[in-house]
């Protein structure tokens, strides 16, 4: 499905989220930032899955938290349907809640392990004051969103340890649906499930966009299940994206060396390919955040790297019809 067309939901400029330490010693009265979002620009179109990947820390889940305003933002502009949500306070952020939900990657700790199912899933409906605790036409939105999920209405005095990490993550789609939203970030919400599960709840995720009209923000360390859902993705690497384009151009000609050695990390179901697949194996650990290389964060495990690449920032471009690369070698 394209969604060229389609109208910009939300969109992110320039966004940066930083976390400062405690300075440590008596004279050292400079804190430190932990950069964990620095500077990331992309947009989500209606009716669209935004793919964003990259390894573990790189700052996925903080991007989408920061969008949302779960953390407020240290720079950059988040606008959603042409409304600026780093300006807005806290009573108005709440009121645009209904339309931003997010599924949390621990289905279990997500839940609370006190109330029964019904309870957590109505909750958010109770909050904003659409329906009153106890009433029928809370009961019936409950069963409608069970129904929704393929949950049996029948479990709603059932506490979370009762289902199996599936039905939990199903819970947390029901409750992020409860409210009727546009957006909803997926923050890594398969990664922590069978095979077998994983491709239900991505299954049950595109009918529900399809029914209605949901935009994704899709976090997944899973390259071919961002693949087989996303529109377009986008690569992370220590706060920055390195790489942007629709799923076909991506995975069919990356131009990104972190890119490329991600794509040929991802397994495959062919034999014949896996036998004579060449992988790309980085050298070196993951820079801190706190401390990031000088010009180009990749550039200490970079195969390519040369001179300039140590010394400069590599300008984010639009290198081909919206295809997007961060490297000096492109």
């Amino acid at each position: 499905m394209s969604n060229e067309n389609n109208k910009t939901l939300i969109e992110v400029q320039d966004l940066k989220v930083h976390f400062y330490l405690k300075a440590s010693g008596f004279f050292n009265r400079k804190r430190q930032a932990v950069k964990a979002v620095d500077g990331v620009t992309f947009d989500v179109r209606e009716n669209e899955t935004f793919g964003l990947v990259g390894e573990s820390g790189c700052g996925k889940s903080t991007t989408g938290r920061g969008i949302l305003q779960l953390i407020r933002p240290t720079a950059g502009s988040v606008r959603f349907e042409n409304i600026e949500l780093t300006k807005l306070g806290k009573e108005a952020i709440r009121c645009m809640r209904p339309k931003m939900q997010m599924i949390f990657q621990d289905s279990y700790d997500s839940l609370n392990p006190r109330h029964p199912i019904g309870r957590i899933i109505s909750d958010p409906l109770v909050i904003h004051g659409i329906a009153r605790r106890g009433s029928a036409e809370l009961k019936e939105r409950v069963s409608e969103l069970m129904n929704m999920v393929c949950l049996n209405p029948g479990y709603v005095n059932r506490f979370p340890h009762e289902f199996s990490g599936g039905q939990r993550q199903r819970i947390g789609v029901a409750r992020a649906l409860a409210l009727n939203p546009k957006f909803i970030v997926c923050d890594e919400s398969i990664s922590a499930l069978d095979v077998s599960i994983q491709a239900q709840i991505v299954n049950l995720l595109q009918e529900l966009q399809e029914q209605f009209g949901l935009s994704y923000l899709f976090i997944a360390h899973d390259l071919n299940m961002v693949r087989f859902i996303s529109n377009r993705v986008a690569v992370m690497y220590i706060g920055k994206i390195m790489e942007m384009a629709d799923r076909q151009t991506l995975f069919k000609s990356p131009l990104h060396p972190y890119t490329k050695s991600l794509i040929s990390a991802a397994p495959t179901p062919n034999p014949k390919f896996e036998r004579n697949r060449q992988r790309i194996i980085l050298s070196g650990e993951v820079p801190s955040a706190t401390n990031p290389p000088k010009g180009c964060v990749f550039n200490t495990r970079c195969p390519i790297a040369f001179e300039r690449c140590s010394q400069e920032i590599p300008e984010y471009r639009e290198v081909a019809p919206q295809h997007f690369v961060a490297c000096h070698a492109v």
